[in-house]
């Protein structure tokens, strides 16, 4: 079996926030905003308020919360390991964490050339 590098990953301060979430609106789930009206913020949502279809795709999970992208800014972003951390500061204005008066960041690095080939050889790129 392939190891496959994860494509999404959280710091800890980001996770405990999605416990702190979690127990206040149940499950969750995140989608990388492509811009528009909040910037290229990753959004954070009840699970199911926000839906996700044939043009987005699922990254992995973290705390056990689904992550996607649309499918045309994952062009852009499959050769980069995606890490949600948190900054102070007020986010995109629909995500949950911005009532706390911090908000979800992308902080991301670029794969190694053998990463980009295990993820091309388990089908995701």
């Amino acid at each position: 079996m392939i190891a496959v590098p994860d494509q999404v990953l959280a710091t800890e301060t980001a996770l405990a926030l999605i416990e702190k979430l979690k127990s206040k609106h149940g499950d969750l789930m995140f989608h990388q905003s492509g811009g528009c009206c909040d910037g290229s913020s990753p959004m954070c949502f009840p699970r199911g308020e926000f839906l996700v279809g044939d043009s987005d795709v699922r990254l992995g999970e973290i705390g056990g919360t689904p992550f996607y992208m649309s499918r045309s800014q994952f062009e852009y972003w499959k050769h980069t390991q995606l890490t949600v951390d948190v900054v102070p500061g007020r986010g995109g204005m629909f995500s949950l964490e911005g009532s706390d008066g911090v908000r979800f960041l992308i902080r991301s690095r670029i794969f190694t050339d053998e990463e980009i080939a295990q993820l091309k050889a388990a089908g995701r790129t």
